[in-house]
């Protein structure tokens, strides 16, 4: 595997460790309440990975887990509460913070859950109005 295919990334403190692999199946930007909420800034950048391709390599006994709803295990690390990933089970994939990953090359392709916006971003993307149809959602987008 070339190093281009593998991104180290970690918690704020370093405590958690972890790479990705591969490419992600999706990036972009989440403008839902409790993405926002979450990661205490008025847009999330996500990077949508299959969970084989995220691979913890230090600290996995010092990451908590929160579950607000069974579709997302909000994850962070117990030492510093840097937030790391967040688990979808119903789509089987692992949101990793784009900011989590400092040498992936973060190219968002898409808005989601835009109808929940506080951040107007006119940039040219896709904004759906909640999320594509194949992931349950809509399908739907809206104006920029």
């Amino acid at each position: 595997m070339s190093e281009a295919t593998k991104h180290e990334g970690s918690c704020f403190c370093g405590a958690v460790q972890f790479n990705v692999t591969g490419a992600p199946v999706a990036q972009g930007y989440c403008h839902c309440g409790s993405c926002r909420s979450w990661s205490a800034g008025p847009v999330n950048a996500f990077t949508l990975w299959a969970p084989d391709n995220v691979n913890v390599t230090r600290g996995a006994d010092n990451i908590g887990t929160f579950n607000k709803t069974a579709r997302s295990g909000r994850s962070w690390c117990k030492t510093c509460g840097g937030h790391v990933f967040t688990n979808h089970p119903g789509w089987n994939l692992v949101d990793v913070y784009a900011a989590a990953i400092p040498t992936f090359a973060f190219k968002p392709a898409v808005h989601v859950h835009y109808q929940e916006t506080v951040l107007p971003m006119r940039d040219g993307l896709p904004k759906m109005r909640d999320v594509p149809k194949e992931m349950g959602g809509s399908g739907e987008t809206l104006p920029e």
